[in-house]
């Protein structure tokens, strides 16, 4: 058996004590960075070893890195090649599911196939939501573009494959562009390669933390982990763990992969703070996390990066992170 504190500590050397020397290569190791929140996805980047903010409009802008809803039905940002593959196990899954919804918003079958049937040929460049709603319209699409429905009929498209995020044309405006081309795949395949791949993110974890941090269902969960290596009744990971050494401490973001990964998350935050952090509607507040707990939350106040443990805890033991965290998003 492993003890809870080698547990924690192992599961967040996994996230965070790897490094990569660029935004696909820290995506794709992750794997994948919660992209609902552009600021957010940044601040999970760094937290993996990105040393510039500015970096990930680049690989945006280069084509590296794309963004869609993938894992749970939510944005993530992810290496290009790696998009078309992850959408053969999660994009009809995730269509299907907002089908409701889209009736809702008036989003009909006819809408939607007037939609698809026209946005290779308006989506020519990189465009805003309300851009390409715009051109959509001029092409008798009928639209109305308030409200919720272009951002889910964007997400219908993203799901069949046709559209994908790519860079802001502004700051905090959603960019889409076509997605390249590319070979169809196996989602058994697919599922199998995302849990090794979780595994060396999240590990040690099992079926069913895949099953709650993907969003499959665990028999899915089950099949992918066979021929993964298991360390210990129903824990798998790659590698060794962690010697002793100093404290491993992130500030995260807001929506951080690693506050999500797993199906029971009070072993990592004391349910006498749990609110503090997940919020309720879905929110998942930045949080201090130490070798594994989560010790505090923290927020950006003038500038500055003020940190609110949740029992008394020596400065010191953040201030370095708070620094590196400061310089980023000044940079």
């Amino acid at each position: 058996m492993i003890d809870d504190d080698r547990l924690l500590r192992w599961r967040m050397h996994s996230q965070f004590g790897r490094r990569a020397d660029s935004v696909a290569a820290i995506a794709g190791r992750a794997p994948g960075i919660q992209a609902q929140d552009a600021g957010a996805a940044r601040l999970g980047l760094r937290a993996r070893g990105l040393g510039e903010a500015a970096a990930v409009q680049r690989a945006y802008e280069a084509g590296e890195v794309v963004s869609s809803w993938l894992m749970r039905g939510t944005l993530h940002l992810v290496p290009t090649g790696e998009l078309r593959p992850l959408l053969a196990l999660f994009g009809a899954r995730n269509v299907a599911a907002g089908a409701r919804r889209r009736r809702e918003l008036g989003l009909t079958a006819e809408v939607c196939e007037r939609a698809l049937a026209v946005l290779p040929e308006v989506l020519t460049e990189p465009l805003s939501r309300a851009a390409l709603v715009a051109r959509l319209n001029a092409h008798g699409v009928g639209i109305e573009p308030t409200g919720q429905a272009p951002a889910h009929l964007m997400a219908y498209a993203a799901g069949l494959g046709v559209l994908c995020r790519g860079a802001e044309p502004a700051p905090r405006q959603p960019g889409y562009r076509l997605l390249p081309p590319g070979e169809e795949a196996d989602p058994a395949e697919v599922a199998a390669r995302l849990a090794a791949r979780y595994v060396a993110a999240f590990g040690p974890a099992g079926p069913a933390d895949f099953a709650a941090w993907s969003g499959l269902t665990l028999a899915v969960g089950r099949r992918a982990f066979a021929g993964l290596p298991e360390i210990a009744a129903g824990l798998f990971a790659v590698g060794e763990p962690p010697g002793e050494g100093e404290p491993l401490v992130r500030l995260l973001g807001a929506y951080d992969n690693h506050l999500l990964g797993y199906r029971d998350r009070s072993l990592m935050l004391d349910q006498r703070y749990a609110k503090r952090i997940n919020a309720g509607g879905g929110v998942v507040r930045p949080a201090l996390v130490v070798d594994g707990r989560v010790l505090g939350s923290w927020r950006r106040e003038d500038g500055r990066v003020v940190v609110e443990p949740f029992e008394a805890l020596p400065q010191k033991l953040w201030e370095a992170e708070a620094a590196a965290v400061e310089s980023f998003v000044q940079g």
